[in-house]
């Protein structure tokens, strides 16, 4: 009896010595996750905390010395000099930004890479490239909305109007006779024409060319007729008489050009700017992305920086939140995407 009683308990302690095993395992993995978590919020918190810890890679997808790399340029300086570590500007240009875009996904999320980037980027070239090697909105943590620049409405002297009123009753009482110009199709420049026919209810011709230059002498020579231009490029042609200037595209009249009208003036809802902003790859946690935010937000309220961004054609952008610049960017890609799909345009 004392045999069979220790030959059947012997089943049962090893059952139970088992479960103990299992339940003292889950708890030691449990605690492992639980400290790997802890330690990951904690080097998280630690890295937002003291951003920027070295210097800041800050991909530019344009090419030096356009209007993109300047404005970049002179934000980051003051942001460095805030800070007191370097953001070092990184020019990867090529197929309308889209490259440096791509690149620049490809940065740990920590804050030691960003993009400084445009409109064209992740409100326009997705709806003219399918196939881009990025998707806006998931490869990337929206960071700030840093600048403005609105575009401006000139005209060749030669036209007999003074006005964006008298230009439309001009246009639909000549079907067919006037031009604009453009930098190329889908451009900026492009898409503000389009825009700006459709709310007018009038039909100009494209004249598309590789830049401005010879698009401005062709104006000046009267041969074609409307050009949407950058403010620094387009108003020395203005204050010497070689053009004439009729309005602005933005919402609200530029500190640039204060003497002009917004197009919306006219035409109720018009707006146009290229905007500036910056972004981190995705996965960014919001502690860092906040800290970022507000480094971009006190280096545009710079007077400093108010005054460098006029002369390369900018106004600072009125600081905001993530979500802020997040929402912004979502309505401004749905408007291009609506021209550039009604108009059929496709690149080159």
């Amino acid at each position: 009896m004392n045999m069979s009683k220790v030959a059947l308990g012997q089943p049962l302690a090893a059952k139970t010595l088992g479960r103990r095993s299992v339940i003292a395992t889950i708890g030691a993995v449990t605690a492992v996750v639980a400290c790997g978590l802890t330690a990951q919020i904690a080097h998280a918190d630690a890295a937002s905390d003291a951003w920027p810890s070295k210097p800041v890679r800050v991909v530019v997808p344009f090419p030096s010395s356009g209007a993109t790399d300047l404005i970049s340029r002179v934000i980051a300086q003051r942001i460095s000099q805030d800070l007191g570590q370097q953001l070092i500007i990184d020019n990867k240009p090529g197929a309308g930004g889209t490259i440096g875009a791509a690149e620049a996904t490809k940065g740990a999320p920590d804050g030691s890479t960003l993009l400084f980037t445009t409109s064209s980027t992740h409100a326009i070239s997705p709806h003219l490239m399918p196939r881009l090697a990025y998707k806006p909105e998931q490869d990337f943590t929206p960071i700030a909305h840093v600048a403005d620049a609105a575009s401006v409405l000139l005209i060749t002297p030669s036209l007999p109007v003074k006005n964006v009123q008298e230009l439309i009753a001009y246009a639909k009482a000549n079907p067919g006779k006037l031009n604009y110009a453009t930098s190329g199709n889908g451009t900026i420049v492009h898409l503000n024409a389009l825009e700006f026919s459709a709310r007018a209810g009038v039909k100009l011709t494209h004249v598309p060319y590789k830049g401005t230059s010879q698009s401005i002498t062709d104006l000046v020579a009267g041969q074609v007729h409307v050009l949407f231009d950058s403010i620094p490029t387009g108003m020395p042609h203005v204050q010497s008489g070689r053009l004439r200037a009729l309005a602005v595209t933005s919402l609200q009249r530029s500190a640039l050009a204060p003497d002009l009208p917004t197009i919306a003036e006219t035409l109720p809802g018009y707006s146009s700017v290229t905007w500036f902003g910056v972004y981190g790859p995705a996965g960014m946690q919001p502690d860092l992305v906040n800290k970022i935010n507000a480094s971009f937000n006190k280096a545009i309220q710079s007077q400093e920086v108010a005054a460098a961004l006029a002369k390369l054609g900018a106004e600072p952008a009125k600081p905001g939140t993530p979500a802020q610049f997040t929402s912004m960017v979502k309505a401004d890609s749905a408007r291009w995407a609506k021209i550039i799909k009604d108009n059929h345009i496709t690149l080159d």
